[in-house]
């Protein structure tokens, strides 16, 4: 049986698994704000290049997001047939320019402004996108709670943060079994049912899950609460680490990239975007 692993920390040994959880949750937000300061295509790209860069020194196996960019790049284009149908004259009206590429009537008309505009968002998602993964496949649930700790952010938050990264792939688990169970039942899930067979089926599904899921809820809260958690207003971490060089050297980088796109928006470009057009 294929084993779902949707937010699995595995450790790879490699320069980005070895930082503290602080220093990744410094960067993953360094980068982040950096990615939604600018819309300028240049500094995206770059952006790209640094994010694919990471995920190559993290080892981070295709097969484990393909299906994350397959959902964005259906989600990308929904999201243009939609802009276009009720604004096809935005990317127009953002560049002051017209550069008509297909007229389908004088109100639809594709210019190479809308293009460029939708372009400019399709980049600043692949940035996101691998960065995001990176975070939560490199950093074990344990770490990050005690990286959010670190930042003053309460102890009990974190735990509840820390407890539902760690049971994704407990309730993906279960969620398979059952599935495989009810199957094997003659309930049939699969895409050769009908839709309302197959709305049916996965109620069966689900059902037990819920009950499962709420049923291990129960069994963690009672264990937790028999060892005193919660008495005192601080706790230690087992998983925390301290920063190292690797670690200055991570977050100095980041911080440098943050400079450079404030640097580009606020100085060179002095707008949102950059307009190749003029």
């Amino acid at each position: 049986m294929r084993e779902t692993k949707l937010f699995a920390y595995v450790d790879k040994g490699t320069f980005v698994h070895r930082l503290s959880g602080l220093t990744k949750l410094v960067c993953f937000l360094l980068l982040t704000l950096a990615t939604m300061f600018t819309f300028d295509i240049r500094v995206l790209g770059a952006m790209v290049v640094l994010s694919i860069a990471i995920a190559i020194i993290s080892k981070l196996p295709f097969k484990r997001y393909r299906a994350f960019i397959a959902y964005i790049l259906v989600f990308l284009l929904f999201n243009f047939c939609l802009n276009f149908l009720l604004a096809p004259d935005y990317g127009e009206n953002l560049f002051g320019t017209r550069h008509e590429l297909i007229v389908f009537t004088e109100f639809y008309t594709l210019t190479l402004e809308e293009i460029f505009y939708q372009l400019c968002k399709g980049v600043k998602f692949l940035v996101i996108l691998p960065l995001g993964l990176l975070f939560f496949y490199t950093i074990h649930p344990s770490e990050l709670a005690s990286s959010l700790n670190g930042v003053k952010v309460p102890y009990k938050v974190c735990t509840v943060f820390s407890l539902a990264l760690r049971y994704f792939p407990d309730i993906q688990r279960d969620y398979t079994n059952i599935n495989l169970a009810q199957q094997a039942r003659g309930i049939d899930t699969s895409k050769k049912a009908p839709l309302k067979n197959r709305i049916l089926s996965f109620t069966k599904v689900l059902i037990p899950l819920v009950f499962s899921t709420l049923d291990r809820v129960d069994l963690i809260s009672n264990a937790m609460e028999l060892r005193g958690y919660g008495k005192d207003k601080t706790r230690t971490w087992y998983s925390f680490r301290k920063l190292e060089r690797n670690d200055y050297i991570a977050i100095g980088v980041c911080i440098l990239v943050f400079i450079f796109v404030l640097v580009m928006r606020f100085v060179v470009v002095k707008d949102l975007f950059w307009n190749p057009f003029i």
